[in-house]
This record gives C-alpha cells, sequence and structure tokens, in this order.
C-alpha cells in the first residue's frame, strides 16, 4: 500500500521541484497526484515500497538539513547586508496594512478578555 511521502500543501514550487528531483536521481519510484480543483486536497508524492520509502525519508532529513542551513545563511546575509525585513521596514513600504493588522489584534484581544464580563 502507497504511503503519502509528501504532502504538498504550502510547499514552494522550487522546494517540489528539488524533491521530485532528489526521488529521480536516487532511483526511488514515486507518483504523485495532483491538487484537488476545489481545494480539498492539496496533492501529494507518494512512495508504494516500504524500502524505498524508508531510504527515501533519510535523504529527505539530509535534504531538508542542507535547505535549512541555505536559508539561514541567506537570511544572515541579507540581515548583514540591511536587506532584510523588519517591522518598521514593513510599516513604511505598507502602513495601511500594518495599522490595520494591529487595530485588527488588539479589537481581538479586547472582544476577548471584555466579551466575558460582559456577558455575566
Amino acid at each position: 500500500m502507497a504511503k503519502l511521502f509528501l504532502n504538498l500543501r504550502n510547499v514552494p514550487g522550487d522546494e517540489a521541484d528539488e524533491v521530485r528531483e532528489l526521488l529521480r536521481t536516487n532511483a526511488i519510484d514515486f507518483y504523485e497526484t495532483q491538487p484537488s480543483p476545489w481545494g480539498i486536497s492539496a496533492g501529494g508524492l507518494w512512495i508504494e515500497d516500504a524500502d524505498q520509502l524508508v531510504r527515501a525519508k533519510t535523504l529527505m532529513s539530509a535534504y531538508q538539513t542542507s535547505r535549512r542551513d541555505q536559508a539561514r545563511a541567506s537570511q544572515a546575509a541579507d540581515e548583514q547586508e540591511g536587506r532584510a525585513e523588519t517591522f518598521m521596514g514593513l510599516l513604511q513600504a505598507r502602513p495601511g496594512y500594518v495599522i490595520g493588522m494591529l487595530v485588527a489584534m488588539v479589537a481581538i484581544i479586547v472582544l476577548t478578555l471584555a466579551l466575558p464580563w460582559l456577558l455575566l
């Protein structure tokens, strides 16, 4: 019976392509299900052979470690060069969005804390 190897919900396209290539280069047989048109399922990569699944999980662990290290290095470089997104930078670029989100957060907190007392 096939086992779900990777749910493709919220997986960036480049990462999904790299995982497919990783499986192909290591001769791991897999098949892919497509996302549903109504957004109920996001599709996934499936592996039928249990031995290949164990090997694929080992390869995926190494891949994820490599991708994590690459993302952290990129973030550190962006921070050092002043290109990293900050709260103040976002506030300057999109003030309406930031202020609207802050107002919504405060409203939710106030309703959450005040509503039980108002209903007593």
